[in-house]
């Protein structure tokens, strides 16, 4: 049976990179009806800065819009650009300066995914008709049954099809362990696996530049696209420091004295090493790392990582919880694995489902660097599916 045309209509968020040119032709090589839609993120030289002084801050969309024709054009496809500048800021660029401004580090591209790409973007598809949305990125979608597939794959917008009803889209880690981008993916839902299309999944990344040379693709020997995913490449403490005042205080060791200063505790995250300074170092002084912050008396503490203690936790809070494949029974815990940032090392763990979307999370070996504001993401036991996560509370 074949699909109907409003049912073969996919769009494609593409960014202007190599990883979403590949999966728009792939797609349109499989058939399907391809419209690429390229996102005019957010510009901060709009906006006041608060600190004297500095050069505004550059802004790339431009120069990523033409790449994103320039691919388009060599596939034949057509491309929209819709501007999401207003959403980028109120739904991503205020709540995570607010953040730091109160002593967290939130993770941007995180959501970015749940309110741009997959609710702003989704919604823009459907009014123009599209059936599915695509994305570059590297995961996989794998339903339970897999016989049932057929033109109710690809359901028309608002509706679930059979497939959704009779079997569980699950979010697979990608081909390429390295690039995998699930860590990013965590509050997705089953009503979003049911529209969307990962194409590079099964890939590695060395093959989908091969696949890029295949299709005559211009950005095929493109870089990693690096930087915020709203703006771009930039130095990231410079663009907090455009919005955050400086705010100087003094840096301790673990036992009190004080050793240095930094320039405000909101400009700093667990484990990081670089930023503060430190007097009276010598050519054998160990490198030292944030181990913890006192944001209402504007201290940060240091010491070196192999000597830390009290900063490694072996439990954690989490809370806005989301479960892609069902909801466990509050108060029984699931032994699964986790990871607390993205391409940390996949830990064991047990995870006790509270009440109001929220998880206490028990560690089989204890853990540094677990920070408020960022995802810890959830895994089954083989660390093959990702099925979901939630925001450090308490690390």
């Amino acid at each position: 049976m074949e699909m109907s045309d409003r049912r073969r209509k996919v769009f494609v968020a593409m960014s202007g990179g190599v990883d979403s040119s590949v999966a728009a032709a792939l797609l349109k090589q499989a058939g399907h009806k391809v419209t690429g839609v390229f996102i005019h993120g957010w510009e901060p030289t709009r906006f006041a800065k608060v600190n004297s002084g500095q050069a505004p801050i550059a802004c790339d969309w431009r120069a990523e819009r033409r790449a994103a024709l320039r691919a388009a054009a060599t596939l034949d496809l057509p491309l929209l650009t819709v501007d999401a500048s207003k959403e980028y800021e109120t739904l991503i660029v205020e709540p995570m300066i607010a953040d730091y401004r109160a002593g967290r580090t939130p993770n941007p591209d995180v959501l970015c995914n749940r309110l741009i790409k997959f609710d702003f973007l989704w919604r823009f598809a459907q009014v123009h008709g599209a059936a599915m949305l695509a994305t570059g990125h590297y995961a996989r979608m794998k339903r339970d049954n897999d016989s049932l597939k057929r033109d109710s794959d690809f359901p028309a917008p608002g509706q679930r099809g059979e497939v959704a009803i009779k079997s569980l889209p699950r979010l697979l880690v990608s081909a390429d362990k390295e690039k995998d981008q699930t860590y990013f993916l965590w509050t997705l839902t089953q009503d979003d696996l049911a529209h969307t299309l990962f194409p590079i999944g099964d890939y590695r990344k060395t093959k989908v530049r091969e696949l890029a040379k295949h299709f005559c693709l211009p950005n095929a020997a493109k870089p990693d696209s690096q930087g915020l995913c709203f703006v771009g490449p930039l130095n990231f403490k410079t663009f907090l420091r455009s919005y955050l005042p400086l705010k100087f205080g003094p840096v301790q060791d673990e036992e009190g004295r004080e050793i240095g200063e930094h320039d405000g505790t909101h400009f700093y995250t667990i484990g990081e090493r670089h930023g503060f300074r430190v007097t009276a170092q010598t050519p054998n002084t160990p490198p030292l790392y944030v181990i913890t912050k006192d944001v209402m008396k504007n201290i940060l503490i240091v010491a070196a990582k192999p000597s830390i203690s009290a900063e490694v936790k072996k439990e954690i809070l989490l809370d806005r919880i989301n479960w892609i494949s069902g909801t466990p029974t509050p108060n029984q815990a699931r032994k699964l694995k986790a990871r607390i940032r993205y391409r940390a090392s996949l830990v064991d763990c047990q995870v006790e489902n509270l009440r109001d979307h929220t998880a206490r999370v028990a560690f089989t070996q204890a853990l540094f660097g677990a920070t408020a504001g960022q995802s810890c993401v959830f895994y089954d036991s083989t660390g093959t599916v990702c099925l979901g996560g939630g925001v450090i509370v308490e690390g």
